[in-house]
């Protein structure tokens, strides 16, 4: 039987960094099976991304110009382009985009349309005679979790007691949350983002209009989630594959080369927090104050705490004095996958996006989680550490939400020290995870099954 013709796939994710990078790294997979990908992006955040095309010739970008929205600064065209309090304008500009899609869509012909939180697009490519397929970058767990109870209870918005328990049928009793972060998930219900919409109606109507729903994830670690979901949804729901990092064009920076090399082998804790969403002050400080307490060498990147321009005016007091020699501060983007390739780094604490969990996992370093609260960053946390026990979470107040430099300190010395019972177990199940992980056929079989599930859904609905 002859092999099925490449498909013709149109990428257009959220506009956020976040989202742009793992659909290009989803990209490259497909292309190395011979798919053709037209990724839509805006236009002046297109050079930001070039570099991880590792298939030109198979993958095409096409510019959109963003619509100015009143309330955005002048060219701002994703999120990380504004602070949070402004995202829900991006998202009202990029809805205004839809013509313009409109017009690339009757041009290009694709076959299938990847997207996320254009909830209007599904509507658009039916018309179109298009496919569409909702692919969320995150785990099944957090929409089988969160995306699945109804938004209101008895003609109210969800409160903290209707999102402590998970819907029915859900198939994991690991997960728990804090108080504090079940008044913020209750909170997220009513949460505007775009003109008139709310961020969950953005998701859920994507959900029910789509052809089918994707998310990063396994069958072996996720599968339970994905058949749940469409038992939920009465649609296909596919599983993309753990998305391991590429292996990177770049070296390491010499400066940090340099200075990882000075320490012995597995005793650096290299802290990252994320490329958006900075701390307030007070847990900028515990934080720091946290890894000064471990002893331990580090290398800390973090944004400037929120109301400051820059990472020195927020110090706590005499800190440089104290870690000199032994720990650095950095304010600006760093070469996270190559340096937790290093063999001086020992232990990663993390905010627990989807990206830096996969990069943790594939490395040797052992994991501290220090979860933002986020939907998918909380439900992350509690899957890694409750559930797959690969590495230890951060202990904060339950109604305030904060931790303290001593919780810190703990977490760390626990996957750091060799006597500890509790961190042989997670280095065990962190090594056993990896392996797994990095198996020759895993990634290359999910990829492929994924491929054969797009053909069904193109010529067998």
């Amino acid at each position: 039987m002859d092999a099925p013709s490449p498909l013709h796939i149109a990428m257009f994710p959220w506009f956020a960094m976040g989202h742009f990078t793992p659909y290009l790294h989803f990209s490259n997979k497909l292309a190395i099976r011979g798919h053709k990908i037209s990724f839509f992006i805006p236009k002046n955040t297109l050079n930001k991304l070039q570099h991880l095309n590792l298939h030109p010739n198979l993958i095409t970008f096409f510019p959109i110009t963003v619509p100015h929205v009143n309330g955005l600064p002048h060219d701002a065209e994703t999120t990380s382009d504004v602070p949070f309090s402004l995202f829900s304008l991006i998202a009202t500009a990029m809805d205004q985009t839809e013509k313009d899609i409109e017009l690339l869509l009757k041009e290009l012909k694709p076959q299938i349309v990847f997207f996320d939180f254009q909830y209007w697009l599904p509507n658009l490519t039916q018309k179109l005679g298009i496919k569409s397929l909702q692919y969320l970058i995150w785990n099944p767990i957090s929409s089988a979790y969160l995306g699945n109870i109804p938004r209101k209870s008895q003609g109210k918005y969800l409160t903290k007691d209707d999102l402590k328990k998970p819907p029915a049928g859900f198939p994991d009793s690991s997960i728990k949350f804090h108080s504090h972060e079940l008044r913020f998930l209750a909170s997220t219900r009513k949460l505007e983002f775009g003109s008139g919409v709310l961020l969950y109606d953005r998701i859920d109507i994507g959900t029910k209009f789509s052809d089918a729903v994707s998310f990063k994830g396994c069958r072996e670690i996720d599968g339970l989630y994905a058949d749940y979901l469409e038992t939920v949804f009465g649609k296909p729901v596919l599983l993309s594959g753990p998305l391991l990092p590429e292996a990177p064009k770049a070296s390491l920076e010499e400066k940090w080369l340099t200075w990882l090399k000075g320490f012995k082998h597995g005793s650096v804790v290299f802290c990252a927090y994320g490329s958006e969403g900075p701390l307030e002050k007070n847990q900028f400080q515990e934080l720091l104050l946290g890894l000064e307490l471990t002893g331990f060498p580090f290398l800390a990147a973090l944004k400037p705490p929120i109301g400051f321009e820059s990472i020195e005016e927020a110090l706590p007091e005499g800190f440089n004095e104290r870690v000199k020699g032994k720990g650095i501060v950095y304010g600006s983007w760093i070469q996270q996958q190559l340096i937790l390739e290093q063999p001086s780094v020992g232990c990663f604490i993390t905010h627990c996006g989807a990206a830096s969990i996969t990069e943790g996992l594939v490395n040797t370093c052992q994991l501290v989680f220090l979860p933002r609260v986020d939907p998918d960053h909380i439900m992350n946390a509690r899957m890694m550490s409750n559930k797959m026990k690969v590495g230890i979470e951060v202990e904060k107040g339950d109604e305030d939400g904060l931790f303290i430099k001593e919780s810190v300190c703990k977490a760390v010395k626990i996957v750091m020290d060799d006597e500890n019972e509790v961190g042989r177990e997670v280095r065990a199940n962190h090594a056993k995870l990896r392996n797994f992980l990095l198996s020759s056929n895993l990634e290359s079989s999910c990829v492929d099954n994924f491929c054969q599930k797009l053909y069904d859904l193109l010529y067998q609905f």
